[in-house]
Protein backbone atom coordinates (compact mmCIF):
# COMPACT_ATOMS: atom_id res chain seq x y z
CA UNK A 1 0.00 0.00 0.00
CA UNK A 2 1.51 3.39 -0.69
CA UNK A 3 1.83 5.28 2.00
CA UNK A 4 0.73 9.08 2.26
CA UNK A 5 2.17 11.86 1.20
CA UNK A 6 2.08 14.43 4.69
CA UNK A 7 -0.84 15.72 4.59
CA UNK A 8 -3.01 16.93 7.15
CA UNK A 9 -6.37 16.00 7.17
CA UNK A 10 -9.56 18.11 7.17
CA UNK A 11 -9.80 19.84 10.04
CA UNK A 12 -13.74 21.15 9.38
CA UNK A 13 -16.16 18.82 7.56
CA UNK A 14 -16.39 19.60 3.99
CA UNK A 15 -19.22 22.18 2.24
CA UNK A 16 -20.76 20.44 -0.02
CA UNK A 17 -22.05 21.91 -3.69
CA UNK A 18 -23.83 20.04 -6.53
CA UNK A 19 -21.39 19.47 -8.73
CA UNK A 20 -18.79 16.93 -6.23
CA UNK A 21 -15.91 19.17 -6.58
CA UNK A 22 -13.68 18.65 -4.17
CA UNK A 23 -14.82 20.00 -0.80
CA UNK A 24 -13.09 23.14 0.12
CA UNK A 25 -10.94 22.75 3.07
CA UNK A 26 -10.50 19.23 2.53
CA UNK A 27 -6.83 20.07 3.16
CA UNK A 28 -6.57 23.08 5.33
CA UNK A 29 -4.30 25.75 5.12
CA UNK A 30 -0.53 25.13 7.02
CA UNK A 31 -1.85 26.98 10.13
CA UNK A 32 1.29 26.59 11.91
CA UNK A 33 1.39 22.83 13.44
CA UNK A 34 1.58 21.56 9.83
CA UNK A 35 4.85 23.14 9.99
CA UNK A 36 6.26 23.64 13.00
CA UNK A 37 8.96 21.26 14.13
CA UNK A 38 7.87 19.70 17.02
CA UNK A 39 10.81 17.43 17.42
CA UNK A 40 8.44 14.53 17.66
CA UNK A 41 4.83 13.40 15.82
CA UNK A 42 1.83 15.71 16.32
CA UNK A 43 -0.80 14.15 18.61
CA UNK A 44 -4.19 13.89 17.70
CA UNK A 45 -5.53 16.58 19.38
CA UNK A 46 -3.31 18.71 16.90
CA UNK A 47 -3.98 16.96 13.88
CA UNK A 48 -8.15 16.80 14.60
CA UNK A 49 -8.20 19.98 16.07
CA UNK A 50 -11.10 21.33 17.28
CA UNK A 51 -11.18 25.38 16.44
CA UNK A 52 -13.85 26.32 19.71
CA UNK A 53 -13.97 22.96 21.75
CA UNK A 54 -16.70 22.59 24.18
CA UNK A 55 -19.35 20.19 26.11
CA UNK A 56 -21.94 19.30 23.34
CA UNK A 57 -25.10 17.77 24.86
CA UNK A 58 -24.18 18.01 28.54
CA UNK A 59 -27.61 17.36 29.65
CA UNK A 60 -27.65 14.29 28.28
CA UNK A 61 -24.30 13.14 30.47
CA UNK A 62 -25.71 14.82 33.43
CA UNK A 63 -28.59 12.35 32.71
CA UNK A 64 -26.88 9.71 32.06
CA UNK A 65 -24.77 10.07 35.18
CA UNK A 66 -28.21 10.04 37.47
CA UNK A 67 -29.46 7.33 36.25
CA UNK A 68 -26.38 5.60 37.24
CA UNK A 69 -26.86 6.35 40.51
CA UNK A 70 -30.36 6.01 40.75
CA UNK A 71 -29.55 2.34 39.30
CA UNK A 72 -26.51 2.05 42.15
CA UNK A 73 -28.67 2.77 44.53
CA UNK A 74 -31.53 0.24 43.44
CA UNK A 75 -29.14 -2.38 42.99
CA UNK A 76 -27.55 -1.47 46.55
CA UNK A 77 -31.14 -1.63 48.63
CA UNK A 78 -32.05 -5.16 46.07
CA UNK A 79 -28.58 -6.76 47.21
CA UNK A 80 -28.55 -6.12 50.70
CA UNK A 81 -32.00 -7.08 50.69
CA UNK A 82 -31.34 -10.49 49.45
CA UNK A 83 -28.02 -10.76 51.74
CA UNK A 84 -30.08 -10.67 54.54
CA UNK A 85 -32.07 -14.13 53.24
CA UNK A 86 -29.29 -15.82 51.35
CA UNK A 87 -29.67 -19.33 53.01
CA UNK A 88 -33.16 -18.96 52.95
CA UNK A 89 -32.73 -18.41 48.73
CA UNK A 90 -29.77 -21.36 48.90
CA UNK A 91 -25.97 -21.14 48.84
CA UNK A 92 -25.70 -22.42 45.55
CA UNK A 93 -27.94 -24.57 42.89
CA UNK A 94 -29.88 -26.69 44.67
CA UNK A 95 -31.08 -26.14 48.27
CA UNK A 96 -33.28 -23.27 47.74
CA UNK A 97 -36.19 -23.10 49.43
CA UNK A 98 -37.43 -20.16 47.70
CA UNK A 99 -40.65 -21.35 45.34
CA UNK A 100 -42.06 -17.51 44.40
CA UNK A 101 -39.57 -16.05 42.43
CA UNK A 102 -35.67 -15.89 40.98
CA UNK A 103 -32.74 -17.37 43.74
CA UNK A 104 -29.29 -18.12 44.14
CA UNK A 105 -30.17 -21.09 41.23
CA UNK A 106 -30.23 -18.01 38.55
CA UNK A 107 -26.99 -16.31 39.84
CA UNK A 108 -25.25 -19.58 39.18
CA UNK A 109 -27.05 -19.67 35.91
CA UNK A 110 -26.53 -15.99 34.93
CA UNK A 111 -22.77 -16.65 35.81
CA UNK A 112 -22.71 -19.49 33.25
CA UNK A 113 -23.83 -17.18 31.01
CA UNK A 114 -21.62 -14.52 31.16
CA UNK A 115 -18.80 -17.08 31.09
CA UNK A 116 -19.99 -18.54 27.69
CA UNK A 117 -20.72 -14.72 26.27
CA UNK A 118 -17.42 -13.64 26.89
CA UNK A 119 -15.34 -17.21 26.10
CA UNK A 120 -17.84 -16.93 22.66
CA UNK A 121 -17.43 -13.29 22.15
CA UNK A 122 -13.46 -13.48 22.30
CA UNK A 123 -13.36 -16.76 20.01
CA UNK A 124 -15.62 -14.82 17.54
CA UNK A 125 -13.16 -12.08 17.25
CA UNK A 126 -10.23 -14.47 17.01
CA UNK A 127 -12.00 -16.34 14.50
CA UNK A 128 -12.53 -12.95 12.62
CA UNK A 129 -8.54 -12.42 12.26
CA UNK A 130 -7.64 -16.25 11.69
CA UNK A 131 -9.86 -16.94 9.34
CA UNK A 132 -10.92 -13.60 7.61
CA UNK A 133 -11.99 -14.93 3.79
CA UNK A 134 -14.18 -17.79 5.35
CA UNK A 135 -15.33 -15.64 8.31
CA UNK A 136 -18.73 -14.77 6.97
CA UNK A 137 -19.20 -18.00 5.71
CA UNK A 138 -18.99 -19.19 8.81
CA UNK A 139 -20.62 -16.87 10.87
CA UNK A 140 -23.99 -17.24 8.14
CA UNK A 141 -23.97 -21.15 8.54
CA UNK A 142 -23.09 -21.40 12.28
CA UNK A 143 -26.32 -19.00 12.82
CA UNK A 144 -28.51 -20.09 10.65
CA UNK A 145 -27.89 -24.37 12.55
CA UNK A 146 -27.78 -22.96 15.57
CA UNK A 147 -31.20 -21.24 15.17
CA UNK A 148 -32.72 -24.63 13.38
CA UNK A 149 -31.45 -27.16 16.26
CA UNK A 150 -32.18 -24.84 19.43
CA UNK A 151 -36.20 -24.36 17.31
CA UNK A 152 -36.65 -27.83 16.83
CA UNK A 153 -35.36 -28.98 20.24
CA UNK A 154 -37.56 -26.37 22.05
CA UNK A 155 -40.54 -27.32 19.63
CA UNK A 156 -40.06 -30.81 21.02
CA UNK A 157 -40.16 -29.85 24.32
CA UNK A 158 -43.45 -28.28 24.05
CA UNK A 159 -41.75 -24.47 24.71
CA UNK A 160 -44.05 -23.39 21.48
CA UNK A 161 -43.47 -19.79 21.55
CA UNK A 162 -39.52 -19.93 21.68
CA UNK A 163 -39.13 -22.94 19.69
CA UNK A 164 -41.51 -20.70 16.91
CA UNK A 165 -39.59 -17.65 17.46
CA UNK A 166 -36.11 -18.91 16.84
CA UNK A 167 -37.44 -20.94 13.46
CA UNK A 168 -38.97 -17.82 12.13
CA UNK A 169 -35.78 -15.94 12.53
CA UNK A 170 -33.67 -18.93 11.04
CA UNK A 171 -35.99 -19.12 8.45
CA UNK A 172 -35.55 -15.00 7.79
CA UNK A 173 -31.58 -15.78 7.85
CA UNK A 174 -31.59 -18.27 5.60
CA UNK A 175 -33.18 -15.70 3.19
CA UNK A 176 -31.01 -13.34 3.85
CA UNK A 177 -27.33 -15.14 3.61
CA UNK A 178 -28.68 -16.84 0.56
CA UNK A 179 -29.64 -12.62 -1.34
CA UNK A 180 -25.86 -11.99 0.32
CA UNK A 181 -24.02 -14.17 -1.13
CA UNK A 182 -22.90 -11.77 -4.51
CA UNK A 183 -21.83 -9.55 -1.87
CA UNK A 184 -19.82 -11.56 -0.30
CA UNK A 185 -16.46 -10.28 -2.07
CA UNK A 186 -16.49 -6.78 -1.67
CA UNK A 187 -17.62 -7.52 2.32
CA UNK A 188 -14.10 -9.74 3.03
CA UNK A 189 -12.12 -7.03 1.07
CA UNK A 190 -13.19 -4.71 4.02
CA UNK A 191 -13.23 -7.03 6.72
CA UNK A 192 -9.07 -7.98 5.76
CA UNK A 193 -8.61 -3.78 5.36
CA UNK A 194 -10.08 -3.32 9.08
CA UNK A 195 -8.36 -6.15 10.61
CA UNK A 196 -5.16 -5.47 8.49
CA UNK A 197 -4.86 -1.92 10.55
CA UNK A 198 -6.06 -3.18 13.53
CA UNK A 199 -2.92 -5.55 13.54
CA UNK A 200 -0.64 -2.56 13.17
CA UNK A 201 -2.03 -0.63 15.83
CA UNK A 202 -2.81 -2.84 18.70
CA UNK A 203 -4.56 -0.53 21.18
CA UNK A 204 -7.72 -1.52 18.90
CA UNK A 205 -7.78 -4.81 20.61
CA UNK A 206 -6.87 -3.60 23.55
CA UNK A 207 -9.44 -1.26 23.98
CA UNK A 208 -11.82 -4.21 22.48
CA UNK A 209 -10.82 -6.56 25.58
CA UNK A 210 -11.30 -3.67 28.14
CA UNK A 211 -14.47 -3.02 26.79
CA UNK A 212 -15.29 -6.65 26.75
CA UNK A 213 -14.26 -7.23 30.60
CA UNK A 214 -16.02 -4.18 31.56
CA UNK A 215 -19.46 -5.17 29.78
CA UNK A 216 -19.06 -9.05 31.36
CA UNK A 217 -18.58 -7.00 34.58
CA UNK A 218 -21.61 -4.83 34.38
CA UNK A 219 -23.43 -8.07 33.09
CA UNK A 220 -22.73 -9.97 36.43
CA UNK A 221 -24.12 -6.45 37.86
CA UNK A 222 -26.93 -6.82 36.15
CA UNK A 223 -27.54 -10.54 36.81
CA UNK A 224 -27.06 -10.11 40.18
CA UNK A 225 -29.54 -6.97 40.43
CA UNK A 226 -32.24 -8.41 38.66
CA UNK A 227 -32.39 -11.76 40.72
CA UNK A 228 -31.71 -9.71 43.94
CA UNK A 229 -34.72 -7.70 42.72
CA UNK A 230 -36.85 -10.42 42.70
CA UNK A 231 -35.54 -11.73 46.44
CA UNK A 232 -36.32 -8.86 47.97
CA UNK A 233 -39.69 -7.55 46.70
CA UNK A 234 -41.54 -10.48 45.04
CA UNK A 235 -44.51 -11.37 47.20
CA UNK A 236 -44.97 -14.74 48.99
CA UNK A 237 -43.66 -16.50 51.39
CA UNK A 238 -40.50 -14.19 51.27
CA UNK A 239 -38.86 -13.17 54.54
CA UNK A 240 -36.97 -10.22 52.16
CA UNK A 241 -40.47 -8.52 52.86
CA UNK A 242 -39.64 -7.13 56.61
CA UNK A 243 -35.74 -6.28 56.17
CA UNK A 244 -34.27 -3.23 55.10
CA UNK A 245 -36.59 -1.31 53.06
CA UNK A 246 -39.46 -3.62 53.32
CA UNK A 247 -42.73 -3.90 51.49
CA UNK A 248 -43.18 -6.33 49.11
CA UNK A 249 -45.83 -6.20 45.72
CA UNK A 250 -45.38 -7.03 42.48
CA UNK A 251 -45.26 -3.38 40.93
CA UNK A 252 -42.27 -2.51 42.59
CA UNK A 253 -40.88 -5.92 41.30
CA UNK A 254 -41.89 -4.89 37.94
CA UNK A 255 -41.28 -0.78 38.49
CA UNK A 256 -37.58 -1.69 39.52
CA UNK A 257 -37.00 -4.25 36.59
CA UNK A 258 -38.39 -1.64 34.01
CA UNK A 259 -36.02 0.67 35.81
CA UNK A 260 -32.59 -1.12 36.05
CA UNK A 261 -33.11 -2.75 32.65
CA UNK A 262 -33.55 0.48 30.42
CA UNK A 263 -30.52 1.71 32.61
CA UNK A 264 -28.24 -1.73 31.49
CA UNK A 265 -29.63 -0.65 27.82
CA UNK A 266 -28.24 2.97 28.07
CA UNK A 267 -25.06 2.45 30.01
CA UNK A 268 -24.06 -0.81 27.48
CA UNK A 269 -24.99 1.56 24.09
CA UNK A 270 -23.10 4.08 25.91
CA UNK A 271 -20.02 1.56 26.53
CA UNK A 272 -20.16 0.02 22.88
CA UNK A 273 -20.41 3.71 21.38
CA UNK A 274 -17.93 5.59 23.33
CA UNK A 275 -15.82 2.32 21.97
CA UNK A 276 -16.58 3.01 18.58
CA UNK A 277 -15.97 6.60 19.12
CA UNK A 278 -11.83 5.78 20.05
CA UNK A 279 -11.60 3.36 17.48
CA UNK A 280 -13.06 5.83 14.84
CA UNK A 281 -10.05 7.78 15.88
CA UNK A 282 -7.63 5.38 15.24
CA UNK A 283 -8.97 4.45 11.76
CA UNK A 284 -9.77 7.92 10.69
CA UNK A 285 -5.97 9.04 11.84
CA UNK A 286 -4.70 5.74 9.46
CA UNK A 287 -7.12 6.87 6.69
CA UNK A 288 -5.87 10.75 6.31
CA UNK A 289 -2.13 10.31 7.54
CA UNK A 290 -1.20 6.55 7.05
CA UNK A 291 1.55 4.82 9.01
CA UNK A 292 4.53 6.60 8.77
CA UNK A 293 2.86 10.49 9.71
CA UNK A 294 0.35 8.28 11.98
CA UNK A 295 -0.06 11.00 15.32
CA UNK A 296 1.12 10.11 18.70
CA UNK A 297 -1.36 8.98 21.12
CA UNK A 298 -4.06 8.34 18.67
CA UNK A 299 -6.54 6.20 20.59
CA UNK A 300 -5.43 7.84 23.97
CA UNK A 301 -6.44 11.13 22.30
CA UNK A 302 -10.08 9.79 20.86
CA UNK A 303 -10.87 8.32 24.50
CA UNK A 304 -10.19 11.51 26.17
CA UNK A 305 -12.25 13.64 23.56
CA UNK A 306 -15.29 10.64 23.69
CA UNK A 307 -14.70 10.99 27.58
CA UNK A 308 -14.71 14.98 27.70
CA UNK A 309 -16.59 16.96 25.33
CA UNK A 310 -18.22 14.17 23.10
CA UNK A 311 -19.57 13.02 26.37
CA UNK A 312 -22.89 14.08 26.16
CA UNK A 313 -23.69 13.35 22.86
CA UNK A 314 -22.62 9.66 22.77
CA UNK A 315 -24.84 10.00 25.70
CA UNK A 316 -27.65 10.95 23.80
CA UNK A 317 -27.19 8.98 20.61
CA UNK A 318 -26.84 5.96 23.07
CA UNK A 319 -30.70 7.07 24.47
CA UNK A 320 -32.46 6.69 21.40
CA UNK A 321 -31.10 3.74 20.93
CA UNK A 322 -31.67 2.13 24.96
CA UNK A 323 -35.86 3.38 24.25
CA UNK A 324 -35.98 1.70 20.64
CA UNK A 325 -34.41 -1.30 21.86
CA UNK A 326 -36.04 -1.28 25.40
CA UNK A 327 -39.97 -1.38 23.72
CA UNK A 328 -38.79 -4.22 21.73
CA UNK A 329 -37.91 -6.07 24.72
CA UNK A 330 -41.54 -5.13 26.06
CA UNK A 331 -42.95 -6.27 23.19
CA UNK A 332 -41.22 -9.32 23.28
CA UNK A 333 -41.79 -10.07 26.73
CA UNK A 334 -45.94 -9.22 25.68
CA UNK A 335 -45.52 -11.30 23.02
CA UNK A 336 -44.25 -14.56 24.97
CA UNK A 337 -47.11 -13.73 27.82
CA UNK A 338 -49.87 -13.73 24.71
CA UNK A 339 -47.87 -17.48 23.14
CA UNK A 340 -48.06 -18.39 26.81
CA UNK A 341 -52.32 -17.45 27.33
CA UNK A 342 -52.56 -18.67 23.68
CA UNK A 343 -53.51 -15.77 22.52
CA UNK A 344 -52.84 -16.10 18.11
CA UNK A 345 -54.08 -12.70 17.42
CA UNK A 346 -51.69 -11.24 19.97
CA UNK A 347 -48.85 -12.60 19.08
CA UNK A 348 -49.07 -11.97 15.53
CA UNK A 349 -49.79 -8.49 16.59
CA UNK A 350 -46.89 -7.74 19.00
CA UNK A 351 -44.73 -9.52 16.13
CA UNK A 352 -45.73 -6.94 13.75
CA UNK A 353 -44.93 -4.52 16.38
CA UNK A 354 -42.04 -6.09 16.82
CA UNK A 355 -40.56 -6.08 13.56
CA UNK A 356 -41.86 -2.50 12.82
CA UNK A 357 -39.56 -1.31 16.26
CA UNK A 358 -36.79 -3.60 15.20
CA UNK A 359 -36.54 -1.47 11.75
CA UNK A 360 -36.66 1.82 13.41
CA UNK A 361 -33.60 0.50 15.45
CA UNK A 362 -31.62 -0.90 12.86
CA UNK A 363 -32.46 2.74 10.87
CA UNK A 364 -30.84 5.16 14.16
CA UNK A 365 -28.22 2.59 14.41
CA UNK A 366 -26.85 3.08 11.15
CA UNK A 367 -27.37 6.66 11.35
CA UNK A 368 -25.36 6.44 14.87
CA UNK A 369 -22.23 4.77 13.52
CA UNK A 370 -21.47 7.17 11.02
CA UNK A 371 -22.64 10.05 13.00
CA UNK A 372 -20.36 9.05 15.43
CA UNK A 373 -17.57 8.44 13.40
CA UNK A 374 -17.77 11.92 12.38
CA UNK A 375 -18.50 13.23 16.21
CA UNK A 376 -15.11 10.74 16.85
CA UNK A 377 -12.84 13.67 14.57
CA UNK A 378 -14.61 16.51 14.54
CA UNK A 379 -16.05 17.08 18.17
CA UNK A 380 -19.67 17.87 16.62
CA UNK A 381 -23.04 18.04 19.06
CA UNK A 382 -25.26 14.57 18.07
CA UNK A 383 -28.02 16.11 16.21
CA UNK A 384 -25.23 18.38 14.05
CA UNK A 385 -23.38 15.19 13.13
CA UNK A 386 -26.29 12.84 12.59
CA UNK A 387 -27.53 16.30 9.88
CA UNK A 388 -24.16 16.23 8.35
CA UNK A 389 -23.22 13.08 8.14
CA UNK A 390 -26.64 11.83 6.72
CA UNK A 391 -26.44 15.00 4.12
CA UNK A 392 -22.81 13.92 3.05
CA UNK A 393 -23.47 10.10 2.36
CA UNK A 394 -26.44 11.23 0.52
CA UNK A 395 -24.46 13.80 -1.66
CA UNK A 396 -21.25 11.64 -2.08
CA UNK A 397 -23.40 8.37 -3.15
CA UNK A 398 -21.70 6.43 -0.34
CA UNK A 399 -24.75 4.50 0.39
CA UNK A 400 -24.33 2.80 -2.64
CA UNK A 401 -21.27 1.30 -1.21
CA UNK A 402 -22.19 1.23 2.40
CA UNK A 403 -25.41 -0.93 1.17
CA UNK A 404 -22.89 -3.60 -0.33
CA UNK A 405 -21.16 -4.40 2.85
CA UNK A 406 -22.38 -7.24 4.70
CA UNK A 407 -19.81 -6.63 7.85
CA UNK A 408 -22.66 -5.40 9.84
CA UNK A 409 -25.43 -7.74 9.43
CA UNK A 410 -22.85 -10.17 9.46
CA UNK A 411 -21.50 -8.63 12.97
CA UNK A 412 -25.02 -8.79 14.01
CA UNK A 413 -25.54 -12.72 13.16
CA UNK A 414 -22.43 -13.23 15.15
CA UNK A 415 -23.48 -11.77 18.03
CA UNK A 416 -27.32 -13.25 17.44
CA UNK A 417 -25.72 -16.82 17.54
CA UNK A 418 -23.56 -15.93 20.96
CA UNK A 419 -27.37 -14.90 22.32
CA UNK A 420 -28.97 -17.95 20.87
CA UNK A 421 -26.40 -20.00 22.76
CA UNK A 422 -27.02 -18.25 25.87
CA UNK A 423 -30.44 -18.65 25.75
CA UNK A 424 -30.30 -22.30 24.74
CA UNK A 425 -27.76 -22.67 27.71
CA UNK A 426 -30.20 -20.95 30.24
CA UNK A 427 -33.14 -23.30 28.50
CA UNK A 428 -31.30 -26.26 29.27
CA UNK A 429 -29.95 -25.14 32.58
CA UNK A 430 -33.59 -24.58 34.17
CA UNK A 431 -34.79 -27.97 32.39
CA UNK A 432 -32.02 -29.85 34.18
CA UNK A 433 -31.78 -28.43 37.99
CA UNK A 434 -34.86 -27.49 38.14
CA UNK A 435 -35.32 -25.12 40.41
CA UNK A 436 -38.50 -24.75 42.72
CA UNK A 437 -39.20 -20.82 41.69
CA UNK A 438 -39.58 -22.68 37.95
CA UNK A 439 -41.60 -25.93 39.25
CA UNK A 440 -44.35 -24.94 36.62
CA UNK A 441 -42.81 -23.00 33.87
CA UNK A 442 -43.61 -19.94 34.76
CA UNK A 443 -40.09 -17.85 34.93
CA UNK A 444 -38.68 -19.41 31.59
CA UNK A 445 -39.37 -17.27 29.42
CA UNK A 446 -37.70 -14.28 31.54
CA UNK A 447 -34.59 -16.39 32.01
CA UNK A 448 -34.35 -17.45 28.53
CA UNK A 449 -34.78 -13.81 27.43
CA UNK A 450 -32.70 -12.32 29.99
CA UNK A 451 -29.62 -14.49 28.93
CA UNK A 452 -30.33 -13.83 25.31
CA UNK A 453 -30.01 -10.30 26.17
CA UNK A 454 -26.75 -10.41 28.14
CA UNK A 455 -25.12 -12.48 25.53
CA UNK A 456 -26.40 -10.05 22.63
CA UNK A 457 -24.79 -7.12 24.33
CA UNK A 458 -21.38 -8.53 25.51
CA UNK A 459 -20.57 -9.92 21.80
CA UNK A 460 -21.50 -6.68 20.28
CA UNK A 461 -19.22 -4.37 22.43
CA UNK A 462 -16.44 -6.66 21.88
CA UNK A 463 -17.05 -6.77 17.73
CA UNK A 464 -17.36 -3.12 18.25
CA UNK A 465 -13.42 -2.66 16.76
CA UNK A 466 -14.03 -4.40 13.24
CA UNK A 467 -17.17 -2.50 12.58
CA UNK A 468 -16.17 0.80 13.91
CA UNK A 469 -13.45 0.51 11.51
CA UNK A 470 -15.04 -0.06 8.53
CA UNK A 471 -17.63 2.65 9.57
CA UNK A 472 -14.79 5.12 9.63
CA UNK A 473 -13.33 3.98 6.56
CA UNK A 474 -16.92 4.81 4.53
CA UNK A 475 -17.27 8.04 6.27
CA UNK A 476 -13.35 8.74 5.17
CA UNK A 477 -13.94 7.77 1.91
CA UNK A 478 -17.27 10.20 1.77
CA UNK A 479 -15.20 13.10 3.20
CA UNK A 480 -12.10 13.15 0.93
CA UNK A 481 -12.46 9.69 -1.65
CA UNK A 482 -9.09 11.72 -3.28
CA UNK A 483 -7.54 10.51 -0.54
CA UNK A 484 -8.64 6.85 -0.92
CA UNK A 485 -7.46 6.89 -4.80
CA UNK A 486 -3.93 9.10 -3.95
CA UNK A 487 -2.75 7.55 -0.94
CA UNK A 488 -4.64 4.36 -0.61
CA UNK A 489 -4.11 2.93 -4.45
CA UNK A 490 -3.46 -0.56 -3.42
CA UNK A 491 -7.44 -0.56 -1.76
CA UNK A 492 -8.99 1.49 -4.17
CA UNK A 493 -7.77 -1.02 -6.98
CA UNK A 494 -8.78 -3.90 -5.11
CA UNK A 495 -12.45 -2.25 -4.57
CA UNK A 496 -13.09 -1.64 -8.35
CA UNK A 497 -11.94 -5.26 -9.19
CA UNK A 498 -15.01 -6.98 -6.74
CA UNK A 499 -17.01 -4.05 -7.27
CA UNK A 500 -16.25 -1.55 -10.86
CA UNK A 501 -19.46 0.38 -9.34
CA UNK A 502 -17.66 2.34 -6.89
CA UNK A 503 -15.91 4.80 -9.58
CA UNK A 504 -19.05 6.39 -9.69
CA UNK A 505 -20.40 5.53 -6.11
CA UNK A 506 -17.77 8.17 -5.00
CA UNK A 507 -17.68 10.27 -7.94
CA UNK A 508 -14.34 9.22 -9.16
Amino acid sequence: MQEPANYPPPQQPPQYGQNFAPPSGALPQQNGYGQQDYGEKPNFDQKFKIDRPKWNDLWAGILLIAVFLGYTAASGIAIQGYSHTFSFNGGGIYGSQNDFGLSTNTIVLFAFVLAAATVLSYAYMWAARAFTKQFIWITGILNIVFGLVTALYMLSRRYWSGGIVFLIFSIFYIFCFISWIPRIPFSVLMLRTAIDVSKKYGHVYVVSLIGGVLAAAFGAWYSVTLTAIYVKYQPGNNPACSTGAGGCSNAKVIGLIVFVTFAMYWISEWLKNTIHVTISGVYGSWYFMGHNNFPKGATRGALKRALTYSFGSISLGSLIVAIIQFLRQICSAARQSAAQDGNIVGVVLLCCLECLIGILNWAVEFLNRYAFSYIALYGKSYFAAAKDTWKMIKDRGIDALVNECLIGPVLSMGAFFVAYTCAFLAYLYLIFTSPAYNQDGAYTPVVVAFAFLIGLQICQIFTTPLSSGIDTIFVAMAWDPEVLMRDHSDLYHQMVAVYPHIQQAIHA
